[in-house]
């Protein structure tokens, strides 16, 4: 068994006190036993504008943010699965919501760019986002191969596409990590509800880092940050603030779950 933890931040337009604040977080994570690490959506920035992350953007390769995550996965032995960070692609008025992964020597192993962008107006709410007047979408799902088995990566707004999670099972998905940023209208409507689905549905853990609190930008996000087992079952929960969740990948209990139940194996329409 392997522990891993999921990271929970109200992070702010302060980027350097953001990184002050996750090397914390991920330092007590490393402490109590985290292998793994994971960081929210836009931990490294929430702006007070949508397109501050512009201003903060970097070259892929180098970097404040960059060298920040590859220093701590290093400095404390642990995976780390970096949020997003503003990364320049294509479009030079736009930036990709990059996540990347690092081994435990620091190595840069795999990036995932976001790929559907949060347009909408919230329910019940005056909130308003239009994340692709500042994010250029990204193209290709991400499943890679980790000491910890089979890890998918997916971001916030990508949760609500089961079809999407569909294809990354079938490419051998054993744990979900999905970095987010859910807005507490709809994170109290469907965070954990979609959550436990993705995890049901496709007999995997799902470790989800949430953005928790109240922000400078007046955006209030919902927390709740957990980590779910193949059946469901919520293994640690972190309400409101900063703080962490931790729990153990028992890949002897995914076998034995997918075997008992081979829902996996009965899918017809692929």
């Amino acid at each position: 068994m392997t522990k891993c933890a999921a990271i929970q931040m109200a992070s702010s337009p302060n980027v350097s006190a953001n990184l002050l604040e996750a090397d914390k977080l991920i330092a007590e994570a490393a402490r109590a036993g985290a292998k793994l690490v994971a960081l929210p959506e836009n931990f490294a920035l929430m702006g007070e504008h949508e397109r501050d992350k512009i201003k903060a953007g970097e070259i892929y390769g180098t970097g404040i943010i960059q060298d920040f995550l590859a220093n701590v996965a290093k400095k404390y032995g642990v995976w780390v699965v970096g949020g997003t960070i503003p990364i320049f692609g294509n479009d030079p008025n736009k930036v990709r919501a990059a996540c990347l992964v690092y081994d435990d020597k620091g190595h840069r192993v795999a990036r995932y760019d976001k790929m559907h962008l949060f347009d909408v107006d919230v329910p019940g709410t005056a909130e308003v986002y239009r994340e692709s007047s500042s994010i250029e979408q990204g193209e290709q799902p991400l499943v890679i191969n980790t000491p910890f088995g089979r890890i998918g990566i997916a971001v916030c707004y990508d949760l609500r596409f089961p079809e999407y999670f569909r294809k990354m099972s079938h490419q051998g998905m054993d744990v979900l990590i999905i970095p987010s940023a859910f807005t507490a209208e709809t994170g109290a409507a469907h965070w954990e509800l979609l959550l436990r689905a993705r995890a049901v549905e496709n007999l995997c853990y799902v470790i989800a880092p949430n953005q928790g609190g109240f922000h400078i930008n007046g955006r209030k996000t919902f927390g709740h940050s957990m980590i779910i087992d193949p059946w469901g079952v919520i293994l640690d929960c972190y309400k409101t603030g900063s703080g962490f969740v931790i729990a153990d990948f028992d890949h002897e209990r995914l076998e034995k779950v997918r075997s008992a139940f081979p829902v996996l194996a009965h899918r017809r329409i692929l």
